[in-house]
């Protein structure tokens, strides 16, 4: 038998039947109609966001990194508890526009077309800006339009962060401007009369040790107060990044946030002159809503084939791809998996849970052990709650989609909002 990652502390303890948000999974089942789904406890996300402003020094805002989970409700739910939204298509904005359209919003990634400036820059985004090329054709676009654009500099450091799952620095990338080259950049920003908004510096994501992501931030705050010494203009807001990481797999634990809000309020106290009035925030995502997700899917059949149990489920990579390990995972390991009805009991017996499209690559669990499980049983996967459905092949094979509910808000807890 294989080790699977740890349960969620929301869900670990419970015995019987999985509750989610006071239901338990056959009632969400019912409410959606039929499996497979997720369920989003918005209660989860709401206590991370206390958690998280209870633990960083004052005035440090907090973005929420879209991309993790760009479900409507959830955006909708989320703007109004955080200090702005980072998006990262042009079809991310048109959700946040609909969905929160009073937020502060920027704009982040490679390669965005022309039409996708001018959209953000007539909306009033703040364009991250990627490349010298973005950057004259962003300017280019407000004199068309008639519109000083709202530009901050993405830097590409020259360090990263030790130990996370996507490294975003310290090498050769098509993400950000390489640090020496930014100040001549943001003097021929501030020289087109632009509206300069500041830096964004990520070093990268995934990350479980705490210590790295503090030497990271503090590596963040040097470089930002050299940029600006040598730009001679302070940055109205510097971004710097996440990267905190949340425990997928076997052996992993959380970052302790409590430590990391501690060491950059220390970092805060003695910043240089260069930074004086300048405005910070941190910008999450998985970290932020990862955990209040499950994904449930019914068991179809069950086969042995040489010796091993197979758990043939409805569900599958095409709408759980990370789970399967083909988002990104070096090693194949298993996320955190339960039998929906009998959570708390004894796991003796192997099971390898696949999906139900023809190709070997859909393993939602290797032989990981579980309490008896037979047709009709539902398997729940934690963790679902960032780079679920939307990172996934939804279309692969034409099997429908799943159903997305959010449940769980904490002002109105009858609330359920469904795709």
């Amino acid at each position: 038998m294989k080790p699977m990652g740890p349960i969620p502390p929301e869900f670990s303890a419970q015995i019987g039947s999985l509750t989610i948000a006071g239901k338990n999974a056959t009632q969400w089942i019912d409410i959606a109609g039929d499996t497979p789904l997720f369920v989003y406890d918005f209660g989860i996300v709401a206590g991370r966001i206390a958690q998280l402003r209870g633990a960083l020094p004052g005035g440090i805002g907090i973005h929420y990194a879209v991309k993790a989970n760009p479900f409507a409700p959830l955006i909708r739910a989320i703007a109004p508890l955080v200090d702005g939204l980072d998006i990262a298509s042009g079809g991310e904005l048109s959700l946040v526009n609909a969905a929160a359209p009073d937020t502060p919003v920027s704009f982040a990634g490679p390669g965005k077309r022309d039409d996708e400036l001018t959209a953000a820059i007539g909306a009033g985004v703040t364009i991250n800006l990627e490349s010298e090329g973005e950057t004259r054709r962003a300017l280019a676009i407000g004199e068309r339009i008639g519109v000083a654009p709202k530009l901050a500099v993405r830097v590409n450091p020259a360090f990263e962060l030790r130990g996370s799952g996507m490294r975003m620095g310290g090498r050769a990338s098509p993400f950000g401007v390489d640090a020496a080259a930014v100040p001549a950049l943001v003097q021929m920003i501030l020289a087109a009369g632009a509206n300069w908004r500041g830096l964004h510096i990520f070093a990268g994501s995934q990350a479980l040790d705490s210590g790295a992501i503090i030497d990271m931030q503090a590596q963040t705050l040097a470089l930002a107060g050299m940029l600006a010494e040598d730009i001679g203009v302070v940055p109205p807001l510097v971004n710097l990044g996440g990267g905190f990481g949340i425990p997928y797999f076997p052996g992993d634990t959380p970052v302790d946030v409590t430590a990391i809000g501690a060491a950059l309020g220390d970092a805060m106290a003695s910043l240089p002159a260069s930074l004086a009035g300048a405005h910070f925030a941190v910008e999450l995502g998985r970290w932020l809503v990862g955990p209040c997700g499950v994904y449930l899917t019914r068991v179809i059949d069950r086969k042995v084939s040489r010796g091993e149990t197979f758990l043939v489920t409805d569900g599958g990579l095409h709408h759980q791809l990370a789970a399967s390990g083909n988002f990104g995972t070096v090693v194949r390991r298993n996320y955190p998996v339960a039998v929906a009805s009998r959570m708390g009991e004894a796991a003796d017996e192997p099971f390898t849970v696949v999906g139900c499209l023809c190709t070997p690559l859909d393993r939602l669990a290797d032989q990981v052990a579980l309490p008896p499980a037979a047709v009709g049983d539902v398997i729940a996967i934690f963790m679902a709650g960032a780079y679920g459905l939307t990172a996934s092949p939804v279309g692969f094979l034409g099997h429908a989609p799943p159903t997305e509910l959010l449940v769980g808000l904490p002002d109105n807890p009858n609330a359920i909002f469904t795709s």
